[in-house]
């Protein structure tokens, strides 16, 4: 029995990536992976930028040390999936749940517009929060029961946190769930410190950078939650859809589908209530008020950003950090845990009401079987790839001749990547846009465009470098523009020929060209140093995010070690019971 989840959960995960587990990688938007990332100071969260891509590119670089980039990418994606519904099957365990209610649970939790336009959309580290929730749930449960925290608890908090919007998922879940419960003082400090050490690199990073952390206002309305297709917003929302993205969108997302989706889904999610209030038992109603109160906070949120864009405007452009809150559908992930019970539940009455109806056997599975594929029915273009949106493809060579151009050469400094624009649409990427690969691709530390371009109008970033150099550029003539970039502490300019923007040609040795880029060291450069005090605050935040698993691993081991001695202390009787 505990195999079919497993196998369920691997067939749904495999069916939904497709041709994006082909050889090469997956580039979609604002998902770039890279043969080899190099752990660089902008990585450890000490460069000139927010740290958006902090604590997950540091752990990417570190792991693909060990494994292919391309291969780690499939895991990652796979795992991001076939974990989360294994942790929702396993959340649900104590309900004493049949197989066809825990089925239906899988499917939905990993086959549900939020999952398919957070892959399009490439937010692969908000995927792996989303996975780690269910067992961040399941482990602060047995932490309030029990009266002591799961050593493995300890790897899936970190894990659950590599960003900014994961993080807070992750720690509002775990807070909550203690919360409901009548949680002594010391274990909901306990609990706080758990999730602050989980989000250290992120958030003392972002403090350091508090100066550039206020964002731009403009981004308010762009990335609000969105209407989809007949949906509009809030009811979107309800089907944890709604993202600002149109070109993420599934088709059956803008048609009827989509309708009869939610219609159906609220019919469950309404059964599922009823069955609960008509005493399914303590485990279920415990388990149901913490999630009621995350599907609340979740949808607030998101409904806030549609409801009140000018809010939202005003508080990121004094705030630091709010701007977090600009992409409306990104914290929806917290409202499919209870969607997720409610229709559990619905499915497990309805299974055992057709098993006591004289129908042929046959019968009774088709209809079951029908309600644990209704979320593949009502979205069938999430199949393969999203309908080919997610595909796998080879970097040219030049990216690898670039990046071996400017190791040999050694510049001492930065690296500015041209032309100053965030995203592509290259032709060896089936013209899809991503987000430029080449930063990602060099050693020095880059220094990229971060303006967003939507719909013609331009949400400015926030890296002070960035504008900095956009007025070197400026200058009248090649020579004047490299000593102004190099009194930046910027060595070298990277320029990818193929993406269209103003071009600025700056005096240097040319040390790598083809068709596709082109490498120029400059003469002369005013090194950047990072601020002692910088560093020691990261190490210090990063020294608590890695002492988590580490800590985990220790008590793991210290409470195996206490079992054994125990059962070995015991007499044969009480060894029995033990054991058992």
């Amino acid at each position: 029995m505990r195999a079919v989840p497993v196998a369920w959960s691997s067939l749904l995960a495999v069916l939904l990536l497709g041709p994006a587990l082909g050889p090469g990688y997956v580039l979609s938007f604002d998902m770039v992976w890279v043969p080899d990332l190099v752990l660089r100071a902008d990585v450890l969260g000490v460069g000139s930028s927010l740290p958006r891509a902090v604590p997950s590119d540091a752990v990417v670089a570190v792991l693909d040390e060990v494994l292919p980039g391309a291969l780690l990418q499939d895991l990652v994606l796979l795992a991001a999936l076939v974990v989360g519904g294994l942790g929702v099957d396993r959340l649900l365990v104590p309900l004493d749940l049949g197989l066809a209610a825990r089925l239906a649970a899988l499917t939905l939790w990993q086959w549900n517009p939020y999952v398919v336009e957070r892959l399009v959309l490439g937010h692969w580290p908000v995927l792996v929060g989303y996975a780690a929730l269910p067992w961040v749930l399941h482990g602060a449960s047995r932490w309030r029961a029990e009266g002591r925290c799961p050593a493995w608890l300890l790897l899936v908090v970190p894990l659950g946190s590599l960003s900014v919007s994961a993080g807070l998922a992750t720690s509002l879940a775990l807070l909550v769930v203690l919360a409901a419960g009548r949680a002594q003082v010391r274990r909901l400090l306990a609990a706080g410190g758990l999730a602050l050490a989980g989000q250290a690199p992120w958030l003392v990073s972002g403090l350091l950078h508090a100066g550039a952390a206020v964002t731009d206002g403009e981004g308010a309305a762009l990335f609000a939650l969105s209407d989809e297709g007949l949906l509009p917003a809030p009811l979107a929302a309800l089907s944890v859809g709604g993202v600002w993205n149109a070109a993420v969108v599934p088709d059956s997302r803008e048609g009827v589908l989509a309708v009869v989706g939610l219609l159906v889904l609220s019919v469950l999610a309404a059964l599922g209530l009823a069955s609960l209030l008509r005493g399914r038992g303590t485990s279920a109603r415990a388990l149901a008020r913490p999630l009621a109160v995350l599907w609340l906070v979740g949808w607030a949120l998101a409904v806030l950003t549609w409801a009140a864009p000018g809010a939202v405007h005003d508080l990121s452009e004094v705030l630091p950090g709010a701007g977090v809150l600009r992409d409306g559908a990104r914290l929806l992930l917290l409202c499919v845990p209870l969607l997720v019970l409610l229709v559990a539940l619905a499915v497990d009455d309805a299974a055992r009401r057709l098993r006591a109806v004289p129908l042929p056997a046959p019968a009774v599975v088709v209809l079951v079987g029908a309600l644990v594929l209704l979320p593949v029915t009502v979205l069938p273009d999430a199949a393969l790839g999203v309908a080919g949106r997610l595909d796998a493809v080879e970097y040219p060579s030049s990216y690898a001749g670039a990046r071996a151009a400017l190791q040999e050469a050694a510049p001492d400094g930065d690296v500015l990547v041209l032309p100053l624009s965030s995203y592509r649409a290259p032709d060896w990427n089936g013209g899809r846009p991503v987000l430029d690969p080449l930063p990602r691709q060099l050693v020095p530390v880059p220094i990229a465009s971060d303006d967003l371009v939507v719909d013609d109008v331009t949400v400015a970033g926030e890296d002070p470098r960035v504008r900095d150099a956009r007025a070197a550029l400026a200058q009248p003539d090649p020579a004047s523009r490299a000593a102004a970039l190099g009194r930046l502490g910027i060595a070298a300019v990277a320029e990818d020929l193929t993406a269209p923007g103003p071009r600025a040609d700056v005096a240097g040795e040319q040390v790598w060209a083809d068709e596709r880029l082109r490498v120029v060291v400059l003469p002369q450069v005013e090194p950047r140093s990072v601020p002692t005090g910088w560093v020691v605050v990261m190490v210090l935040a990063w020294a608590a995010y890695l002492g988590l698993p580490t800590t985990g691993l220790v008590l793991a081991l210290v409470r195996r070690r206490r079992g054994v001695d125990r059962s070995r202390g015991a007499s044969p009787t009480m060894r029995g019971k033990l054991s058992g």
